[in-house]
């Protein structure tokens, strides 16, 4: 264990300085932040806050994007740019909501198949492969169709569809670590199952999950904007990109600067989490080179 932990820390060390070294992924953990502080404080450092909760006004229907409104304003006469901040919460929020959910159910799963094996494994893998076969957004609109709208039951209809990635990673992981030299003599030791698994042989199983977490994060703002879009996840007047796209869609191409904005917010979150996935990648992967 002594000289295994030199040896990691000299490994974490060339990870941060390739992370450092790679401008995009530098780049992507700046933006990530900036998202973060904005999904925290966006209502309150939007420029026009009545327009949150629904304020109209008419005089100003349409505006194109100028010095009193940055992004414009839409057919309510409201705010694009506060109502793009504030969507920041919910969108961002949701996302990370449903990949912290998603993988925490997939891990619990996929370290119990691969430890026990046999017949549990054989049953959890085949309920994992029962909900492989049904694609991740037409199984998450049907549970938020049945559910009803709502931020809480939109998260839980795209977690429903987003732990078997991690079930079958981490069951790849356990059963490739379960063997090894520190798990046998920890359990001649003495250790129990749990201890086992939670002490020994999850951690050292993490940093795979990490980074798909970082990058799947992208991906689940994706889908909850994709059901903001189609009408059965956050609903008006609640702020969110996708709901904002949808009642700007009958707006193109007259009045772009109501489509466009939110549209490329959702384009800046997916690319910025991929660019940290890919940073993270090689900060915790030891194979990986640049």
């Amino acid at each position: 264990m002594s000289a295994s932990l030199p040896r990691r820390r000299s490994g974490l060390r060339r990870g941060f300085y390739r992370f450092r070294q790679s401008v995009l992924s530098m780049a992507g953990l700046a933006v990530v932040m900036v998202l973060l502080l904005v999904a925290v404080c966006g209502p309150w450092i939007a420029p026009y806050p009545q327009d949150l909760s629904g304020a109209v006004h008419t005089a100003i229907r349409f505006q194109p994007p100028g010095p009193a409104h940055w992004f414009g304003t839409n057919e309510l006469g409201q705010d694009v740019f506060s109502l793009v901040l504030a969507g920041t919460r919910i969108s961002l929020l949701s996302g990370i909501a449903v990949v912290a959910i998603g993988s925490a159910v997939g891990v619990l799963i996929g370290a119990v198949a691969g430890f026990f094996g046999g017949l549990i494994d054989d049953g959890l893998m085949r309920l994992v492969d029962l909900v492989l076969t049904i694609p991740s957004l037409i199984l998450a609109m049907a549970v938020a169709a049945a559910l009803g709208p709502g931020i809480v039951n939109m998260i839980a209809a795209i977690a429903l569809s987003w732990w078997p990635g991690y079930a079958r990673l981490v069951r790849a992981e356990v059963m490739a670590k379960k063997n090894e030299a520190f798990v046998v003599a920890s359990t001649a030791a003495g250790a129990g199952v749990v201890r086992l698994l939670w002490r020994h042989i999850l951690p050292n199983v993490l940093s795979p999950v990490i980074v798909k977490m970082s990058l799947d994060v992208g991906f689940a703002v994706l889908t909850v904007a994709s059901l903001g879009f189609i009408g059965i996840g956050v609903r008006p007047p609640a702020a969110e990109w996708g709901t904002l796209l949808a009642v700007a869609r009958g707006n193109i191409p007259d009045y772009w600067w109501t489509a466009i904005f939110p549209g490329l917010a959702i384009f800046l979150a997916v690319f910025a989490f991929n660019l940290l996935g890919d940073g993270l990648r090689d900060l915790l992967d030891p194979k990986a080179r640049r």
